[in-house]
């Protein structure tokens, strides 16, 4: 990476890193600490307040990407910034579960991953654009770990209240260091210079709509997974503040596989790994399935969270590099939009449905959902077009 690859990419890491923070220190506890709200007694009720952010997200995500395209990525992510931090103030003060959901819904609104992901995309060459976005996930990564470090005990002393708090002075430290760090963005094409079709171009596009319905199963099987999991834990005897022993090192040691992932970009293998990462995550639903019933140990679901990231590190890094890549140039801030639209119904499914199928059937048939989708995914995925190697 030149100079200027590398300020890119660490701004825009940090403004991912200090947004996903935000969202993730509530990820781990929302299950349990929502459950003192009136209301919190409804597992649907839960999981809709979790998933609740991802639906308006998807509502906003292309829209805001294609505006983007039009109007500057930097505008952009500071407005989207500004709202969020604004639903955040909102689930804060919220004193029932349906204040929280209407909060929640407001942080949604301000998406922004579109936007930032397009800005880095525009301000990186291709052959280093997946180690970018792979350094933009391992910030995200990280900040997933110290979450599950710090989330439980800074719950236990401010409350939920206290961590949307958080979230918004996060979301403020992120609109500075787009003003004070990001670089300058390149100039954006005028829309009446670029060729037509706009949102449906994108949407209809045949090298992206896999992609598309990877990262919407991807969510929704991560988001399912965590409406159960935590129990899981804590059935094993690992108490809430003390779940992080699992996620941190199994997260840490999921990104030592990473670089496998250049690796195999630069010598043409790119579509293999990205198969086996799909297939990886479905082995970790079947054995989730399979450990469910049966009182699993602690060691046992360690594991099964080691290969978890580990496949959706490799996912998380490989397809939204693909996206800009195979996107149309003048097009590529919507096709992130429409991506990040399914990643966002794929939050709001995820939530939704792993509690919605927890009340109904337990945690064999959240997880036996999760691994249809896995597979349906595997083989309707199997012929994505890669980019030439340059």
């Amino acid at each position: 990476m030149t100079a200027a690859e590398r300020r890119a990419t660490q701004s825009l890491a940090a403004i991912f890193a200090l947004r996903m923070l935000g969202l993730f220190l509530v990820l781990p506890v929302f299950a349990l600490e929502a459950r003192r709200y009136p209301g919190g007694d409804d597992p649907w009720l839960i999981g809709l307040a979790m998933g609740m952010y991802g639906l308006t997200q998807a509502v906003m995500q292309a829209p805001l990407g294609l505006a983007s395209d039009r109007w500057g990525r930097k505008r952009v992510i500071v407005a989207g910034l500004l709202v969020f931090a604004a639903g955040s103030v909102l689930a804060a003060r919220a004193g029932t579960l349906h204040a929280l959901i209407a909060g929640r819904a407001l942080q949604g609104a301000g998406a922004v991953s579109a936007a930032v992901t397009a800005l880095l995309a525009d301000q990186t060459r291709d052959e280093v654009r997946t180690k970018g976005m792979a350094l933009v996930g391992m910030s995200i990564g990280l900040m997933f770990a110290l979450s599950l470090m710090v989330a439980p005990p800074l719950a236990e002393r401010i409350g939920l209240h206290g961590l949307f708090w958080l979230t918004a002075l996060l979301a403020a430290g992120g609109i500075a260091a787009v003003l004070l760090w990001t670089p300058a963005e390149p100039r954006q094409r005028h829309a009446a210079e670029a060729p037509p079709g706009g949102l449906a171009q994108v949407w209809l596009h045949p090298h992206l709509w896999r992609l598309d319905l990877g990262v919407f199963v991807l969510h929704t099987v991560q988001m399912s997974m965590w409406v159960v999991v935590p129990g899981l834990l804590m059935a094993a005897g690992l108490p809430e503040a003390a779940q992080w022993h699992v996620y941190l090192p199994a997260v840490v040691a999921s990104f030592v596989l990473l670089g496998g992932l250049f690796a195999a970009e630069r010598r043409g293998r790119l579509r293999a790994v990205w198969r086996a990462a799909i297939a990886l995550l479905l082995l970790v639903q079947l054995a989730l399935l399979a450990l469910a019933p049966r009182a699993p140990g602690i060691w046992a679901l360690g594991a099964v969270m080691f290969f978890f990231f580990v496949a959706f590190n490799v996912l998380e890094a490989s397809q939204p590099s693909l996206v800009s890549r195979l996107a149309p140039a003048h097009a590529r801030g919507a096709a992130l939009g429409v991506y990040n639209t399914l990643q966002s119904l794929g939050l709001f499914a995820g939530g939704a449905l792993g509690g919605a199928l927890l009340k109904a059937g337990g945690a064999a048939a959240v997880f036996t959902a999760t691994a249809l989708l896995c597979l349906t995914w595997l083989l309707l995925g199997w012929n994505q077009p890669m980019p030439e190697k340059r």
